[in-house]
């Protein structure tokens, strides 16, 4: 029988499956970073995922660089996802919010002002604004009193989302963002207590994810880790070194679950050639451990039979498929997503796509 429809507690919640939903921008959002009308059927659609991951969601001004994504540090950002969330749980889903600091890849064009790293560096490639791609600029190293506001923010976000309806939150530490900045010693030139050894370098996730903690409990706080290779500019030269003591710091916090973006050589989105490190973690973490990049059904199943993941996290195919379990438990073909469509604004290619029972019905 397959393990992929076995149900799974996380934390304090009750997963029916696990086929997870991971996050995703999708852009649908206000200049203003409010969520939508529109996103409350987007993620209504896609209700029936273990458990959904939202979309990365800013926790501040500062930290937010991609047009139209949404954030979670004013009333009307709250207000705007309770909709969402209430029409998740109507239609039997848990959600959690990914909170979110881009560190370096924020163009000031977006509002910020100049932004904020780990170091004085500049990202390479461009960043997307309101007037199409321009080059980043370079960031400046965080003060001791920059990152006590950033603990700050992440703490405010944490309590909105929970005030906005959401099952609890996923720190984005992944993808080359703030978190991740901080950790690898490619973008971390700090020669103070949050740069140099590993200890100091894993510090800031450390202090995040405690603050987190501290705000919603630990069965409600997650963190999501990329931990093989080079990723918009920032890697390490020890990864998995860094990223089991990163794990080691994460469960003595005792978080409900740890994600792990992994692409391989052959990934057609951020491709690594470093080895996962998915299988040193594993006995390190006693939480949940969520494996996710370029995975289908059946290597989802080989993860979860070999022990090595409690849950597999999909993205790119719950774009075009909001029926996704169903399609994996018949066995039907999927739909293939618009890429044109992925940070448009509208329904069109975000909740026009049909399910089996519609194609049916039609």
């Amino acid at each position: 029988m397959s393990r992929l429809f076995d149900p799974i507690t996380i934390g304090d919640l009750a997963c029916p499956n696990r086929i997870f939903m991971a996050p995703l921008t999708r852009g649908r959002a206000t200049r203003e970073a409010v969520p939508t009308p529109i996103m409350a059927d987007y993620y209504a659609q896609r209700a029936t995922a273990g458990l959904i991951i939202s979309e990365a969601t800013g926790i501040s001004r500062e930290g937010l660089g991609w047009p139209y994504a949404p954030g979670l540090w004013s009333e009307a950002q709250v207000e705007g996802w309770k909709p969402v969330t209430e029409a998740v749980h109507r239609a039997g889903g848990r959600i959690i919010a990914q909170l979110w600091h881009m560190g370096r890849l924020v163009h000031p064009g977006l509002g910020g002002g100049q932004p904020v790293s780990a170091s004085a560096t500049t990202a390479p490639f461009k960043a997307h604004t309101y007037e199409g791609k321009k080059p980043y600029v370079e960031a400046r190293g965080a003060t001791l009193d920059d990152i006590e506001r950033i603990l700050g923010d992440y703490a405010a976000a944490a309590r909105n989302a929970i005030a906005a309806g959401f099952d609890g939150v996923q720190l984005h530490g992944a993808n080359g963002y703030l978190i991740d900045q901080f950790l690898r010693d490619g973008s971390n030139l700090r020669e103070d207590d949050y740069g140099g050894l590993i200890g100091n370098r894993v510090r800031l996730l450390e202090e995040v994810t405690a603050a987190l903690v501290a705000e919603v409990g630990a069965p409600r706080t997650h963190v999501r880790l990329s931990p093989n290779g080079a990723v918009q500019g920032v890697d390490d030269s020890d990864p998995q070194a860094l990223f089991t003591a990163a794990a080691k710091v994460l469960d003595e916090l005792g978080i409900a679950s740890l994600e792990l973006r992994e692409p391989g050589s052959q990934s057609s989105f951020l491709a690594s050639e470093v080895e996962p490190v998915s299988p040193l973690i594993r006995p390190l973490f006693r939480g949940a451990l969520i494996l996710n990049s370029d995975y289908v059904a059946d290597t989802a199943e080989q993860r979860l039979a070999e022990g090595v993941a409690d849950a597999v996290s999909f993205g790119r195919p719950w774009i075009a498929n909001p029926d996704l379990v169903e399609r994996f438990r018949t066995g039907a073909p999927l739909n293939e997503p618009d890429v044109k469509t992925y940070y448009s604004q509208g329904s069109e290619g975000y909740t026009d796509y049909p399910t089996l029972a519609e194609r049916r019905a039609a």
